[in-house]
Formats: structure tokens, C-alpha cells, sequence
């Protein structure tokens, strides 16, 4: 395992920016405040338990989870005793999981999940291959040679992939205490609705009348099973369409508004920088306009 309180960290030559980087930590210190990066992070919390504040909702963890979180997604974590692990942070110029979202399947699983809590619990058989998978990266990165941001990136495919095999697995089994109820047939209709019509519905009571439901109690089924309101859950699911519009394309501000359903691209904006904290320009200055063209 890496050692305490040791960073490793490549820099765009380009831009400045931080590119990829691995860090040990033995405290909270890096966690205990507002977080929001222009780049993915991965936490893997090898020793200490706590509560997570993420988005809009508070969840609790364990030792041997971990935690991923998306560009610009807001997350802090509580804890009050030893806190170990390690973290890794990509910026999507390093690895975009949306151009190699056939090669890692990390999308909508591991990262941009309304759905699911964002961690997954470690085994030992993964336990295994990250620690392998990390000292790894860490060698390359003290002694870096030839085509190490290949062999970086594909060092990282192989952590992201067992996450996502891992996450995947758990699924079912976190729905099994709902399998003799009704909510979960609602729910999973609900699912379904929101990725069919976001683009066109934006309030919780459009998706209230296309399940025959009442609002009121859609909200409470939300709220219990997916610990958020269908308010928060709509607005993120759009947030995530149109940060992925500003990063893989050229397109204006204003075209990405309106297929999303906005006439007024002013409005867009606001509504955007309120759930993203930052304006649509800046996230696309930030994290990078027009990389579809790129290899």
C-alpha cells in the first residue's frame, strides 16, 4: 500500500492543469469541506467510517467502500475517528468516460447515477487488484518512461472496470428487500420516464400523471427509496445530458438549451450554474470544449 501522506501528480504540459494524480491521506482534511473539481475522483476508504453529504442527500459508509464522484459533483464527508485510504483524481482530457464509455462502462454506474448511491462496497478478491492496480500507477509515475500516459490510462480502465463489475453485482442485491412490493415496478417505471422524456419534462408532476400516481406520494416514494426528491432527480439527470453535450461537442449553449428543452438559453444558464455551480461556459472553459474531435 502507498504510503501516508504521498501524492503523485502529472500535469497537462499544455494547460498547466492537473492531468492525473494518486494521494494517500490519514485524515479528513482533504474531505471535510465542499468539494467540486473540474475532474473525477475516486475515494477508496480503506480505514474509518462516516456519512457522506452528496448532491442533495446523506448517506452512511464503512471502511472498504468506495466512493466516485463526477466532474464538478458536489460532496463532502463526517467523520469523527481515524480516516485512511486513497484517492485518484482523472480530468476527462486523462480519460473521458464518455468517449470510452464502451471500453469501461463507467457511465450511468459508476459516475452520473441518480439512482444509486455513489460507492461501492470492496471485497477482497478487489481489494486485491486495486492495491496491485495502484502500486502500479504509483511506479510509473515515480519513474516515468515511455508511453507512460498509455500505460497510466490503461492501468486506470482496469480499476474502473472491476469497480463497475463490483458495483454491478451489488445491484441486485439492494433491491431484494423490495422484490414482494409494488414501489419497485413504480419505480423502475419512473426510471424509465425520466431517461425517455427529460429532455421535454421537467417537473415531478408530469411524471406523476404518466404513472397515474399522485404527486404526493411519487415525492414520498422518491424520497424513501431514492433519498432525494423528483425535483432534484429530474434536474441532475438534465445537468448530466448537458455537461456531456459541452464537452464531446462544439455546439452553442443555445442549440444544447433547447434540445433540452429550454427556449430561453438565459434561464438555462441560471438553472444550470444553480445545480452545477458554475455557468455552462465556464464548465466547457474548464473542462474542455469540442474534445470529440480529439483521439
Amino acid at each position: 500500500m502507498l504510503n501516508t501522506q504521498t501524492a503523485f501528480t502529472l500535469v497537462d504540459p499544455q494547460t498547466g492543469n492537473l492531468a492525473f494524480r494518486l494521494f494517500s491521506f490519514d485524515d479528513n482534511n482533504n474531505f471535510d469541506h465542499l468539494q467540486r473539481h473540474n475532474y473525477y475522483t475516486i475515494v477508496w476508504v480503506t480505514k474509518g467510517r462516516g456519512k457522506l453529504r452528496w448532491n442533495f442527500s446523506e448517506y452512511d459508509f464503512e471502511a472498504n467502500t468506495l466512493l466516485a464522484f463526477a466532474i464538478y459533483q458536489p460532496f463532502m464527508v463526517i467523520t469523527d475517528e481515524p480516516f485512511e485510504g486513497i484517492a485518484l483524481n482523472f480530468h476527462p482530457d486523462f480519460f473521458c468516460i464518455h468517449k470510452h464509455d464502451k471500453e469501461v462502462s463507467c457511465h450511468g454506474v459508476l459516475f452520473n447515477n441518480i439512482y444509486e448511491p455513489p460507492f461501492v462496497r470492496i471485497d477482497e478478491h478487489a481489494a486485491v487488484i486495486f492495491k496491485m492496480v495502484l502500486e502500479q500507477i504509483k511506479a510509473e509515475m515515480q519513474n516515468p518512461a515511455m508511453a507512460q500516459y498509455e500505460l497510466l490510462v490503461s492501468y486506470l480502465k482496469i480499476f474502473l472496470i472491476t469497480a463497475v463489475r463490483l458495483k454491478t453485482e451489488q445491484q441486485p442485491s439492494e433491491q431484494t428487500i423490495l422484490i414482494d412490493r409494488k414501489e419497485p415496478f413504480i419505480l423502475q417505471n419512473l426510471k424509465d420516464a425520466i431517461e425517455a422524456h427529460f429532455k421535454k419534462k421537467h417537473s415531478a408532476s408530469d411524471y406523476a400523471d404518466m404513472l397515474n400516481i399522485s404527486a404526493k406520494a411519487l415525492a414520498k416514494l422518491t424520497k424513501t427509496h431514492f433519498n432525494r426528491t423528483l425535483t432534484d432527480m429530474i434536474a441532475e439527470r438534465i445537468v448530466i445530458e448537458a455537461k456531456r453535450e459541452l464537452y464531446l461537442t462544439n455546439k452553442p449553449v443555445k442549440e444544447i438549451a433547447f434540445e433540452l428543452g429550454y427556449d430561453d438559453e438565459y434561464y438555462f444558464s441560471r438553472f444550470f450554474k444553480n445545480n452545477a455551480d458554475v455557468s455552462p461556459q465556464l464548465y466547457r472553459d474548464t473542462v474542455g470544449a469540442g474534445r470529440a474531435v480529439m483521439a
